[in-house]
């Protein structure tokens, strides 16, 4: 690869990084081209992007970044590296490394960092708790549930209780003729 070349690749690689908040670096070596295509596959189905870089080419694009990357350089960017990258939720591509897993019976691929709206998780011991997050839209629907949910109470009280409310009213107004 020339130098021209290398430059070229390291600029997209930016872009990338620069488009997309949610990225994932894994470790597919020792899978089968068989396993990698249908990994790519998966990762198709579910919107994630998915390209293998040379490590030394990702650090150059994440040392162009506003973000400190500089714990990624020591313990992440080492042997084989792909990047899964996801433009809407962050869980999306640990739920495909992890569906991945299921369906191959295999520990590949392992994650090594990822950077989750420019937050750091390095190792493998958070693919976990990053394939639990709930996306931006799942929060935003909670929270839109959890408020209208005192309200709907409220009236559902008021309309059930209506008739009783009534008859209390008219009653009272019997009594005192």
């Amino acid at each position: 690869m020339t130098k021209e070349e290398k430059i070229k690749v390291v600029d997209e690689l930016t872009g990338k990084f620069e488009e997309n908040s949610n990225f994932y670096i894994t470790d597919a070596s020792g899978l089968t081209v068989a396993q990698i295509n249908a990994f790519r596959r998966l990762c198709f189905e579910k919107g994630v992007e998915y390209h293998v870089y040379k490590n030394t080419l990702i650090q150059k694009a994440l040392e162009k970044l506003d973000t400190d990357y500089t714990e990624f350089f020591d313990k992440v960017l080492k042997g084989f590296s792909g990047i899964m990258f996801s433009k809407e939720a962050g869980n999306v591509p640990a739920k495909v490394i992890r569906d991945f897993r299921k369906s191959g019976k295999d520990d590949k691929p392992m994650l090594k960092g990822a950077s989750i709206d420019t937050d750091l998780f390095i190792g493998e011991e958070h693919l976990k708790m990053l394939s639990e997050l709930k996306s931006k839209n799942e929060l935003i629907g909670e929270i839109i549930g959890l408020l209208q949910s005192p309200a709907k109470n409220v009236v559902s009280a008021l309309q059930s209780g209506k008739h009783t409310i009534a008859g209390l009213v008219k009653t009272l107004s019997e009594r005192e003729n």
